[in-house]
């Protein structure tokens, strides 16, 4: 494969994502001043933790000669989409595994067309076989792609952590609580690394299930020895499991947008910002806190 392609956009440095204090009398009733971490803008292809995760991840691809990416993801996965973009980038063919095998031969939703139209072949698998992903090496073989390099789900693993612990530097002394939604887990598991003395994570599921916290754990152990102190979960504020925006959720992510100027994409910023409202109404954090939410991505 010709090396030549330019790599830059993917894969170099990027500058520090802007920091952007919103004026919203209702957290500022409770005495929480919020801002947001414009992650979103931190690279024009791959928005917020899908560029921190992928980046690591495609050094090492690109480094190791691998002919091809392969990774994992549902029917409406923004992972799969960065993913595909980031081959095109690099040149790179990409193959991405999805569940639901009910799905083969139908018309494809935008998400996934976007993928088809970045270049990613699709392989459908049976929800049963999807969620023997980590353990079946005969599913990239199954799929074409025996020699690709492996991402796994929701781009989480040990490189992932690192290109998070970044956003955690960033955000070093801005704030006393960092929030972030959580898919898989890794963009919270690796943020809080990098976060100075006295803060602390915080993350929303957007899925249900209650099984992030043992991924986060584990993703810590992989990635540093230990799980790491000073971040918990606030669940509960999924709406109903992923890729569920119910009318309650939509209507405020359509206000909270039209009031600070800020597109908020559906699937997890809506629900994170919708969870920050909620706790802070509730008392859930004292009275001169400053809290960061990390806008991972667009609409």
């Amino acid at each position: 494969m010709n090396r030549s392609v330019d790599l830059a956009p993917p894969l170099r440095e990027r500058p520090p994502s802007p920091l952007v204090e919103v004026a919203d009398e209702r957290f500022e009733r409770h005495g929480v001043r919020l801002v947001l971490k414009r992650d979103d803008l931190v690279h024009p292809e791959l928005p917020g933790n899908k560029w921190r995760k992928l980046a690591p991840n495609l050094r090492v691809a690109v480094a190791q000669g691998y002919p091809e990416l392969l990774t994992f993801g549902g029917a409406y996965s923004n992972h799969l989409r960065a993913t595909a973009a980031a081959g095109r980038l690099l040149g790179m063919p990409t193959v991405g595994v999805v569940r639901g095998e009910e799905l083969a031969g139908r018309p494809l939703n935008p998400s996934l067309a976007r993928c088809v139209a970045d270049g990613m072949r699709l392989h459908f698998v049976s929800r049963a076989r999807y969620r023997e992903k980590a353990t079946d090496p005969g599913l990239a073989a199954e799929a074409g792609a025996a020699r690709a390099y492996v991402i796994p789900e929701g781009g989480s693993n040990a490189l992932a952590l690192e290109g998070c612990a970044g956003l955690g530097r960033e955000l070093a002394g801005t704030a006393d609580v960092v929030a972030v939604a959580c898919g898989t887990g890794g963009t919270l598991a690796g943020l809080v690394a990098g976060l100075g003395p006295g803060q602390r994570a915080l993350g929303v599921p957007v899925v249900g299930g209650g099984f992030l916290d043992g991924e986060i754990r584990s993703l810590q152990n992989a990635a540093y020895g230990r799980v790491l102190p000073h971040w918990s979960l606030a669940e509960g504020f999924h709406h109903g499991g992923y890729a569920r925006v119910p009318d309650a959720l939509e209507a405020f992510a359509a206000d909270f947008g039209q009031r600070h100027g800020v597109p908020v994409e559906r699937l997890y910023v809506a629900k994170l910002l919708w969870a920050l409202l909620r706790l802070t109404e509730d008392g859930g954090f004292p009275r001169g806190t400053t809290l960061a939410a990390v806008i991972t991505g667009r609409p």
